[in-house]
C-alpha cells in the first residue's frame, strides 16, 4: 500500500523539455514511475526520447495542454518544473483539467501566487490535491517518484514520511533504509502549501501498511503544533518527530520563506513540547529521531 501515487498512476510533466523537466523526467522513469508524457504548448506534437526502468527507449509526446495529455494518456497526476513567474498559472491549467494529483517543485513561487492557486483549487470542488510549491515531492519506494527525491536511498518498508524539508527527507530515508518506507512526502517550507502534516497523517493513518510515521518539522509558524492536536485525537499508530531549528540563534529569519519565529510560538522547543504533550517523542538531531522510530518500531 501507498499513500497518493503508486505503479499504477500514471504521470505528465508539465515543462518536460526544459533543463530540469529533462533531467528529473529521466530519473523518474530510472525509478519506475510510469510517465505518459509531458506538456509544453509551444513544443506540442513533439516527442522526447528517455529510457525507462527496464532499459527501453521510449518517445514520451508532448501535449499543448493538461486537459489534451490526460485525455490522450489517461494521466492522473502531473509534476511541474515550471519557472516561478509561470507555475500559477501552470498549476491553475492542471486543476482546471481536474488532474488528481499536482506536484509542484518550484521554488521561488510568490506566495500570492500559491494562495491563489490553493483557493482555485478549493473554489473549484477540490479535485485536486496539490503537493508544493517548493518540495521534493513523493515518492512510494520500488513503485513512483514525483518529484526530486533520490529513488535510490531507501527501499519498500512500513514506515511513512512528512517533512517540511527536502534534504531531512533524504536524510531520514537514509536513517531508516534499513526498515523502508511506503510513501515519504516532502510538503515544502513556503508560507501557503497544498498538502500539510495533517493530510499526509490521516492518510498514513488510513493506509493499513504504513506501521508507523516520521514527521518532520521545522521552525517558524504552527503546522507542527496544529499536527500535534491531530495526532491527538486522531492517530493511534506511533510517530515521532524531528524538529529543524534547536541551534538557530534567536530572533534570526531562517533559509526558509516559512521559517519565521514569533516569540515562543513557532520556536523548536516550543514545537517540541507541542509534539511530546501528543505522545510524540521527538529525536533532538535526524540519527537520534530514527532510533526513536527504531524503538517505538520494535515495541509493535
Amino acid at each position: 500500500m501507498s499513500i497518493f501515487l503508486n505503479k499504477d498512476s500514471k504521470v505528465i510533466v508539465q515543462g518536460i523539455t526544459g533543463g530540469e523537466g529533462t533531467k528529473h523526467t529521466a530519473r523518474m522513469l530510472a525509478a519506475g514511475t510510469q510517465i505518459v508524457g509531458g506538456v509544453n504548448a509551444r513544443k506540442a506534437g513533439t516527442t522526447v526520447s528517455h529510457v525507462n526502468a527496464a532499459g527501453e527507449t521510449v518517445e514520451l509526446p508532448v501535449f499543448a495542454t493538461v486537459a489534451e495529455a490526460m485525455a490522450e494518456t489517461g494521466a492522473d497526476v502531473s509534476v511541474a518544473f515550471v519557472p516561478p513567474a509561470f507555475t500559477k498559472d501552470a498549476a491553475v491549467e492542471a486543476i482546471d483539467a481536474g488532474i488528481g494529483l499536482l506536484v509542484i517543485i518550484t521554488e521561488g513561487v510568490p506566495v500570492k501566487d500559491s494562495a491563489e492557486l490553493w483557493a482555485h483549487a478549493k473554489a473549484t470542488g477540490g479535485k485536486t490535491r496539490i503537493i508544493g510549491p517548493n518540495c521534493p515531492g513523493i515518492i512510494t519506494p520500488g513503485e513512483a517518484l514525483a518529484g526530486i527525491t533520490p529513488a535510490t536511498i531507501t527501499g519498500k518498508g512500513p514506515i511513512g514520511l512528512v517533512s517540511k524539508s527536502g534534504t531531512l527527507t533524504y536524510q531520514m530515508m537514509y536513517e531508516l533504509r534499513d526498515l523502508g518506507f511506503s510513501t515519504a512526502i516532502g510538503i515544502g517550507g513556503d508560507p501557503v502549501i497544498g498538502t500539510t502534516h495533517i493530510d499526509a497523517l490521516a492518510a498514513f493513518e488510513a493506509d493499513p501498511e504504513t506501521r508507523a510515521i516520521v514527521m518532520i518539522g521545522e521552525i517558524g509558524g504552527d503546522a507542527e503544533e496544529r499536527a500535534a492536536e491531530f495526532i491527538k485525537a486522531n492517530v493511534t499508530k506511533p510517530v515521532v518527530g524531528y524538529v529543524a531549528g534547536f541551534t538557530a540563534p534567536e530572533g534570526k529569519t531562517m533559509g526558509h520563506a516559512g521559517a519565521i519565529v514569533s516569540g515562543s510560538a513557532g520556536t523548536a522547543q516550543a514545537k517540541k513540547e507541542a509534539l511530546e504533550a501528543a505522545g510524540v517523542k521527538v529525536g533532538k538531531t535526524p540519527t537520534e529521531t530514527a532510533e526513536l522510530l527504531r524503538a517505538a518500531f520494535a515495541a509493535l
